[in-house]
């Protein structure tokens, strides 16, 4: 990982409103995804929830990377 783009995370964590809701948007559905991971089966429900919580999770990781090249191109 470069250092820079650590840099710019740690920067916007510290001061950009939007970027720091969609980390805890992040950690929130990774926390879901890991409690589904922890069954040994899952229904047809929670296989459905499980696509949708990785899809969301994909989608707002990506508009953080979208924000840290953004913040990047600045520097």
């Amino acid at each position: 990982m470069s250092s820079l783009a650590e840099a710019v995370r740690e920067q916007l964590m510290a001061t950009n409103e939007h970027y720091q809701n969609l980390r805890k948007e992040h950690t929130r559905y990774a926390a879901e995804l890991e409690k589904l991971a922890s069954k040994s089966h899952l229904n047809d429900q929670e296989k459905l929830e499980e696509i949708r919580l990785k899809k969301l999770k994909l989608r707002v990781k990506d508009e953080m990377e979208m924000l840290v090249q953004q913040q990047a191109r600045t520097h």
